[in-house]
């Protein structure tokens, strides 16, 4: 098997010439333009930049197998690879520890006043008074969402002593008694949560799924955190909230405007296709706001995470070879 590794970042090629030290290594996205060059490869490996289109692939004549490294594969042909017995694997699940983790970062910044706290000492203001925080001890916390990050958000609430309602699509009774918390619906969650956390995919259905008109169905004074898509929340309905003394906290790893990238890979790669972060957030009125903590998209960047991005495709490709496939998109 002749592989190609494409987007390789100058971190991951240790670890890839390790596991396949014949494999070709190129920083290039294919494309149209030179996928001619690599005709002869049976199994690739890219990130989501390189938009492998029917004109793309039939100029792969010898591919067989594409390891996609990234959990999304809209980048990819599935039809084609269908119709030509092209297996497809990608990487379903790499960071859920660690966005759960960031997660708490941001409700603990926002609940001991953290960030205010590393500003004023940087002033040299030793002053409590603007300082005090709130215990979690206690207190409620509503999951939106629990899927694996969702699930190691409630065993880390657990750990801290808060009681824990979820409110989800698919709900499973024997989870809810081994763990001990309730599901609840919607408005009940915002209604009666100290900290409302979201951990749901961004699609139609959940866009805007906190907006302008529940933002006042929420207790008053709880904290608000996003770690999972930036279109589940209205931008307005945050502002309202603030302003309305709603939302005592915000704690924020994506922004509304960011619902055109698809991955975290994205936010890896080189080709970054013109995103200006720091467009983003100057124009962005909660960045100074002051009850609002953002930061730049980096809950899921840990080593940790992004070694098992690695550690899964390398897998992925393994399995493939011993005819013993793993991480499949099922083409049916």
């Amino acid at each position: 098997m002749k592989i190609l590794f494409a987007e390789v970042q100058n971190w991951e090629k240790e670890t890839l010439l390790k596991e396949f030290p014949e494999a070709g290594i190129t920083i290039e996205k294919i494309t149209e333009e030179n996928a001619d060059q690599f005709h002869d490869i049976t199994i690739l490996s890219t990130f989501i930049y390189s938009t492998l289109s029917a004109n793309v692939l039939q100029k792969l004549t010898s591919l067989k197998m594409i390891a996609t490294r990234s959990t999304g594969y809209d980048h990819i042909d599935v039809a084609y690879c269908k119709e030509n017995g092209i297996s497809i694997c990608n990487v379903p699940e790499y960071g859920s520890h660690t966005v759960a983790e960031h997660t708490f970062a941001l409700i603990l910044s926002l609940t001991r006043k953290i960030d205010k706290a590393i500003e004023q000492l940087r002033r040299l203001e030793f002053n409590h008074e603007n300082l005090t925080g709130i215990d979690l001890f206690g207190k409620t916390i509503g999951i939106v969402g629990l899927g694996k990050i969702g699930l190691n958000v409630l065993h880390i609430a657990k750990g801290f002593g808060m009681k824990i309602q979820v409110f989800t699509a698919h709900q499973k009774e024997e989870l809810a008694k081994e763990h001990g918390f309730s599901y609840v619906d919607l408005p009940t969650l915002l209604s009666t949560s100290d900290v409302i956390t979201l951990h749901v995919p961004y699609s139609q259905k959940t866009h805007h799924l906190i907006n302008c008109e529940n933002i006042v169905q929420c207790k008053k004074g709880c904290f608000l955190i996003n770690t999972a898509r930036g279109g589940l929340i209205e931008t307005q309905a945050i502002i309202e909230g603030l302003h309305n003394g709603i939302l005592s906290g915000v704690g924020l790893d994506v922004l509304e405007e960011e619902n055109e990238m698809m991955e975290e890979a994205e936010i890896l790669s080189q080709n970054k296709s013109g995103f200006d972060f720091k467009t983003l957030l100057l124009n962005h009125v909660l960045l100074n706001h002051p009850n609002v903590v953002i930061t730049p998209h980096n809950a899921f960047n840990s080593k940790e995470a992004l070694m098992n991005i690695l550690n899964t495709t390398l897998q992925n490709i393994k399995s493939y070879n011993d005819s013993a496939p793993i991480n499949c998109i099922d083409l049916r």
